[in-house]
């Protein structure tokens, strides 16, 4: 994975030393966050093997000292009846999003195929908020915070709006696409979140996040396959 992030980066011209300098940065800049909180959670897991990450703080470190906007967090709710445990979690989780300043909580919904609950809306809010509020000047650097490739045609409109736009996310997590599309990259680490951490690591059934693993493809697990934007509903 590593060895091709590495031609990825050849491949749009950007060599190793390039990618480690991140531009000189205009503490009067007004941001604006846009989180891609299902891949978010699961690149978190997958990479650093918690997820609790305090919201605050992660904000606070994405802006760089800039003046920040708000923060949009985007994510869908686990079914209240199949998954009850797992719905409490979760509401508890959005609880203390809700008390986070100035980030906004919008929420999409689910579709049953069979044995399958799929995604509907989430990325649709979060290319919609980008846009608008673009368009309507209210931040000068959007940060989106999601690897997925699905995004990049929102991300060139807003640029073309004279905005700039900076993705973060984990390399094994960033697609080619948003990878080439981005002004800036912030490319998370373990390190990164080093200090970003609740103060108590959750157990591993107090997940708040969605139950699908993110890929630009579908994957296999020990459990259940997961599609790009659905989990598994199926008693265990």
């Amino acid at each position: 994975m590593k060895k091709l992030f590495e031609r990825n980066l050849k491949f749009i011209g950007m060599g190793k030393k390039q990618q480690e300098t991140f531009p000189e940065i205009d503490l009067s800049d007004r941001v604006a966050i846009f989180i891609d909180g299902s891949n978010l959670y699961h690149s978190l897991e997958e990479n650093c093997k918690r997820f609790d990450v305090d919201f605050s703080l992660f904000t606070k470190k994405l802006c760089k000292g800039r003046k920040l906007y708000r923060v949009y967090y985007y994510n869908v709710t686990r079914d209240s009846d199949r998954e009850q445990q797992a719905y409490i979690h979760q509401k508890r989780f959005f609880g203390a999003l809700y008390n986070t300043p100035f980030l906004e909580v919008r929420l999409g919904n689910y579709k049953l195929r069979k044995d399958q609950a799929v995604e509907k809306g989430v990325d649709i809010m979060m290319a919609t908020d980008l846009l608008k509020c673009a368009w309507e000047d209210l931040y000068d650097i959007g940060i989106m915070v999601t690897g997925d490739g699905d995004f990049s045609y929102a991300v060139k409109t807003v640029k073309d709006f004279g905005k700039h736009v900076e993705v973060a996310a984990f390399e094994a997590n960033l697609s080619l696409e948003l990878l080439q599309i981005a002004d800036t990259r912030e490319f998370f680490t373990p390190e990164y979140f080093k200090d970003l951490w609740s103060k108590e690591k959750p157990s591993n059934d107090n997940k708040t996040g969605t139950s699908r693993s993110y890929s630009s493809n579908s994957r296999v697990s020990s459990n259940t396959r997961y599609k790009k934007r659905s989990w598994n509903q199926s008693r265990r």
